[in-house]
């Protein structure tokens, strides 16, 4: 296996698991909002869910690729860098929004964002 195809499939396996990890705690993270109207509560869940399914959405977008093109293919570059590109976005609104709190698991997001999109980076260059 090259070196490429190593860093493609951790960071696409970190997304995907990030994203099921994002999914599962959903329902205690509405609960620690307090009292919600019934749509407020509805928006939070399918916001929480969505960037939860994004993840894996990504992450299993740069594991198709990886396995059905190759690491080396033109296209895989373009995915792992436009995918990475995407993660950067994702780590600036999570820096100026949900890292500004006094929740962890907001930090922890970014550093995890972070070297996934180093990861595609690294293998888009290697």
């Amino acid at each position: 296996m090259f070196a490429a195809e190593v860093l493609a499939y951790a960071a696409g396996g970190v997304l995907v698991l990030w994203g099921v990890a994002h999914i599962a705690p959903t329902r205690s993270v509405a609960s620690s909002f307090g009292s919600l109207s019934v749509d407020n509560r509805r928006v939070l869940i399918m916001e929480w869910v969505a960037e939860g399914f994004t993840h894996i959405f990504v992450g299993l977008l740069v594991i198709l690729i990886t396995a059905l093109e190759g690491p080396f293919a033109a296209g895989s570059a373009v995915v792992y860098r436009a995918a990475a590109a995407f993660l950067a976005l994702l780590v600036v609104w999570t820096a100026v929004t949900g890292a500004r709190t006094p929740v962890i698991w907001y930090r922890i997001c970014l550093v995890v964002l972070t070297a996934a999109a180093a990861l595609l980076v690294a293998a888009s260059l290697v």
